[in-house]
């Protein structure tokens, strides 16, 4: 390993370390935040139960209260709101997640919701995927395609996805169907342009060093258009993948409630924050580590792109 790419590393752990070091301080430290006070003796407080958060001012006032009336005083020590669990608390509910059976009967277990939303993903953007890149790159090669698709998908695309939800319950009814369509729609508009964009930017001289020997248009795009912007082409669909997971969570809450959406909404209601928490990170980490398996394979795909070397 070269000095370049332990430096490069080194920033890669950094980047995750600070954001976890601070969320430490903020839930080990009582001197940082700690707006509640945890009740670890009720005292003469009849409505104070042993584990309850209390606010640090209502806690004070029945300090004194009892101290006035003579009676015994409660005891706690400073803690974080319900909905900030420290670190290992995250930790131990990702373990539990994902190896231990559920205890409530009304929601899958994160693997099986997992699987679920991976499938959506995948459905959703391959069908964007078979329709945007062949359209994009049409119009990015062919003046008379792009000017007469483009301004119509430059208005479409501003209009927001999740509205076409109850058009796409009433079309393809309440399962899977709508939360497909969603990935698609939020996906399919941002694929073209960006395809048509980085089409353009293939040198011109090969297309017309191409049309100057006679090669027909169908040549043209599989021959010398497509081979030559395979990488950037490669690049932005990983690029545009990452945007279908941020659809993913809007589409999950249209029709029948499924997913790791339908997962994290659950524990949010059963107020188990740790695993609301594991949850959302979980899909942060099959991105992460999605993402990166797809930046390795480019290396082995397309040796001769120089762009990878500066990553």
């Amino acid at each position: 390993m070269d000095a370049s790419t332990r430096k490069r590393l080194a920033f890669g752990i950094g980047s995750f370390l600070l954001p976890l070091l601070i969320w430490s301080l903020v839930s080990y430290a009582p001197f940082i935040w700690h707006p509640k006070v945890m009740v670890t003796e009720s005292g003469g407080v009849d409505y104070f139960q042993i584990g309850m958060l209390v606010d640090k001012e209502m806690f004070a006032t029945e300090v004194e209260n009892m101290r006035q009336a003579q009676q015994a005083l409660p005891a706690g020590t400073p803690a974080n709101p319900i909905y900030l669990p420290a670190p290992h608390e995250v930790a131990q509910a990702l373990y539990r997640g994902l190896f231990e059976p559920l205890q409530q009967t009304d929601t899958l277990s994160m693997p099986a919701s997992l699987w679920h939303s991976i499938q959506i993903i995948f459905w959703g953007f391959l069908i964007s995927s078979l329709i945007g890149v062949p359209l994009g790159v049409l119009a990015g090669t062919y003046v008379p395609v792009g000017r007469l698709a483009e301004p119509f998908i430059e208005f479409f695309r501003y209009l927001p996805a999740p509205a076409f939800g109850a058009l796409a319950v009433a079309i393809l009814g309440i399962y899977d169907g709508p939360k497909i369509a969603i990935i698609v729609i939020g996906t399919l508009f941002q694929q073209v342009l960006i395809v048509a964009n980085t089409t353009r930017k293939l040198e011109p001289t090969l297309i017309e060093a191409a049309r100057t020997l006679g090669t027909r248009r169908l040549q043209l795009l599989s021959r010398v258009v497509v081979p030559g912007i395979l990488p950037d082409l490669y690049r932005d669909q990983r690029i545009l993948l990452g945007w279908a997971w941020t659809y993913l969570i809007v589409a999950e809450l249209i029709g029948t409630s499924s997913g790791i959406t339908w997962y994290i909404t659950q524990q949010a209601r059963y107020q188990h924050f740790d695993n609301v928490y594991a949850g959302i990170m979980v899909i942060g980490l099959i991105g992460f580590v999605s993402d990166l398996l797809l930046a390795r394979l480019s290396k082995t795909l397309f040796p001769w792109d120089r762009s990878q070397e500066r990553r």
